[in-house]
């Protein structure tokens, strides 16, 4: 993947203000975007996948516990530096430089607000007739220059990313004449797609949204032929539960898959 030289003013809506109540052992504590891969908050990784591409003012929307995340990019040259603190006169020196450079607009959108609502909550601050969207749980190695340029060529109002999900179950092939089991598959990826996230739309897109769940607006652009999809067959993976928190922190340890801005390090 190639770097956007450029500087570009576009928008990054992520939808920050769900509760997770699916994985409780962690968000009893802290809200979903800050739960930790690899010793940084989720939310974090999704920054930086769309900051190595030159794309850095986001808008994220806020409530469940939104003043933990505001605390945490407020104070994040603390949290993620080694430093020394004169506790007398209270200076500090700071020992390693904070390479991140993101743009941040901290919307609080209410606590029961559903995604859609969140999201016509961000109109009044994007500019552009483009933005973009996505989710607050989900990492890939999406390109997200080519997923720009895709929604372009297609002239629709919106473009959605289609990523293979992992199966969590596990299957048996069974020999059918003899009924017994051939061999069992553990989590195969399902060759199906679904809506990743990592979505681009038109100001037009607006007209389509409600108050309720973002699928609603999408399923009306379905209807009026206004939504493309982006085929995105390499890795993805959201975190739903606590089980794939640990999922994606050994897959962290071992590989780093969407970890694109390293790899030119």
């Amino acid at each position: 993947m190639k770097r956007a030289r450029r500087n570009n003013q576009m928008k990054i809506v992520i939808f920050c203000g769900g509760a997770g109540t699916r994985m409780k052992e962690e968000t009893e504590y802290r809200p979903k975007p800050l739960v930790s891969v690899g010793g940084k908050p989720i939310l974090w990784h999704i920054m930086k996948l769309y900051s190595h591409f030159n794309y850095r003012d986001f808008i994220l929307t806020l409530g469940y516990k939104g003043d933990m995340i505001k605390d945490y990019f407020l104070n994040q040259k603390i949290y993620n530096n080694d430093f020394t603190l004169n506790t007398f006169s209270r200076k500090q020196k700071f020992h390693k430089p904070i390479q991140d450079n993101f743009n941040i607009t901290f919307l609080e959108t209410g606590l029961e607000t559903e995604t859609g609502g969140r999201l016509l909550q961000a109109k009044d601050y994007i500019g552009r007739n483009e933005f973009m969207v996505t989710y607050g749980d989900g990492v890939g190695n999406i390109d997200i220059k080519e997923l720009l340029n895709f929604h372009r060529k297609q002239k629709t109002i919106g473009t959605i990313t289609g990523t293979h999900p992992y199966s969590k179950y596990g299957l048996i092939k069974i020999n059918r004449k003899t009924n017994l089991i051939r061999n069992f598959k553990q989590k195969p990826l399902i060759t199906d797609y679904v809506n990743g996230g990592f979505m681009v739309f038109k100001k037009q897109a607006f007209s389509y949204f409600d108050n309720g769940p973002i699928e609603d607006g999408l399923e009306r652009m379905v209807k009026d032929g206004q939504l493309s999809v982006f085929r995105h067959d390499d890795f993805w993976k959201a975190m739903d539960t606590y089980r794939e928190v640990r999922e994606l922190n050994k897959i962290w340890e071992k590989r780093k898959p969407w970890a694109v801005w390293e790899e030119n390090k």
